[in-house]
């Protein structure tokens, strides 16, 4: 890659390494988990940069590897969860804002979204894109978008269960 084309991803990685972060940090629901999948998809841009004829599209691409990256690595048998019969104690947060609690509480449900239908909520909800933008990412059918998406959101009602009424109050 020359001087000028190296000048070009270093911009682009600057204006848009929080973004996808956090769009991956709502897919996996780990941070580091989230470097690890936005490292990947920017490494990937970088091999790729001088080939991409339509910089416009730089954000779609970036997003669909981070997506298909989280899919794939869900499918790994390392990250599969493992039940167990103790629940681990969970820390009871004091003086925090009803905003983080909030959040907290959503991107815990989230986390226990399906992977796909957490990438159609998280492209749909949280990215902001439509129903055409969301099925291209995911190489699906706009159809499949809408019937993840209310499966998604169905499995997040379930999760949020009785916090969801503190949510609804919250906003």
């Amino acid at each position: 890659m020359d001087q000028r084309d190296e000048q070009e991803f270093a911009e682009y990685f600057t204006a848009r390494r929080d973004a996808v972060r956090r769009a991956a940090y709502l897919l996996c629901g780990d941070w580091h988990r989230a470097d690890d999948l936005a490292q990947t998809a920017f490494v990937a841009v970088h091999r790729r940069w001088r080939k991409i004829r339509d910089r416009r599209a730089l954000d779609a691409y970036v997003r669909r590897t981070v997506v298909r990256a989280v899919i794939d690595e869900s499918r790994r048998p390392w990250r599969r969860e493992r039940f167990t019969d103790q629940v681990p104690e969970v820390a009871v947060a004091d003086d925090i804002g009803d905003s983080v609690a909030t959040r907290e509480a959503l991107v815990d449900a989230l986390r226990k979204v399906p992977p796909r239908q957490r990438a159609v909520l998280v492209l749909r909800f949280l990215e902001g894109l439509d129903v055409a933008s969301s099925a291209k990412i995911l190489r699906c059918t706009e159809g499949t978008v809408k019937s993840q998406t209310a499966r998604g959101l169905e499995s997040l009602r379930a999760q949020l269960g009785d916090a969801l009424d503190d949510l609804r109050s919250a906003s």
